[in-house]
């Protein structure tokens, strides 16, 4: 339960520091292109059809797929928030590898796919078309300073919005079951009501947080056990 608690607050501590960096809203779009990428991804799978992508300017994002057999809308459904918290971890994951290239490419490369067959509306089009473009400009002539710096902050980015997304599932859940975007339609195609669908993202998100954080911290620089009456540890 301790990591639990101070990745809650390691993200929120983030989550405002990160407010004051300039031009950090443009790159909150990304964890929305991985969310509805895993959307369109697994219909793909599935053999079904992606129309379309849209994002928008507040973050949000919408995909429309067609699928042939109605069990397809629960693995399309439950893509979007865990591609999401998995691809965060991936981050972080291949940031401890050292290959932050590699990610980094990996980025523009779904950009450029999602540009190309899945996106059409212009705000979407125009974000992708920037992203690319500076991602592009950090990995040629960035340096290793700038380069460090830009994954961390899209890296910090994706994981505090994978969390907060979700987590924002209940309060909408609560409020009207009907307005809780995946969570209300994995409720539709399930015995289990949104909020219970919005709960497991939430959980889900925090388990892929902690153990990002876990592999950004590193076992070299992990807290040690603290020593009272009785034994205990921090982790």
């Amino acid at each position: 339960m301790g990591r639990w608690l101070v990745t809650i607050l390691f993200l929120i501590v983030s989550a405002f520091l990160t407010q004051w960096i300039p031009f950090s809203s443009f790159f909150r779009n990304l964890n929305t292109l991985i969310h509805e990428f895993g959307h369109a991804l697994t219909t793909l799978v599935l053999s079904g059809k992606v129309l379309y992508i849209e994002l928008y300017s507040d973050h949000s994002g919408v995909t429309r797929s067609a699928v042939k057999d109605s069990w397809a809308f629960i693995p399309v459904a439950l893509a979007g928030y865990t591609t999401s918290s998995l691809f965060a971890w991936f981050m972080f994951s291949l940031d401890a590898k050292g290959k932050q290239k590699l990610a980094l490419s990996i980025i523009t490369g779904i950009a450029v796919l999602s540009l190309i067959l899945f996106v059409r509306n212009s705000f979407g089009m125009l974000w992708l078309a920037g992203f690319i473009a500076l991602t592009v400009v950090v990995l040629l002539v960035g340096g290793q300073k700038l380069g460090r710096f830009y994954y961390l902050l899209i890296s910090f980015l994706m994981l505090e919005d994978s969390v907060f997304g979700s987590f924002s599932l209940i309060l909408y859940a609560w409020e009207d079951s009907t307005s809780a975007g995946d969570a209300t339609l994995l409720s539709q195609h399930t015995p289990l009501p949104a909020i219970v669908w919005a709960g497991f993202f939430t959980v889900f998100s925090l388990w892929c947080a902690v153990k990002a954080l876990m592999t950004f911290i590193g076992p070299k620089n992990a807290p040690k056990p603290v020593t009272a009456s009785n034994e205990s540890q921090l982790f």
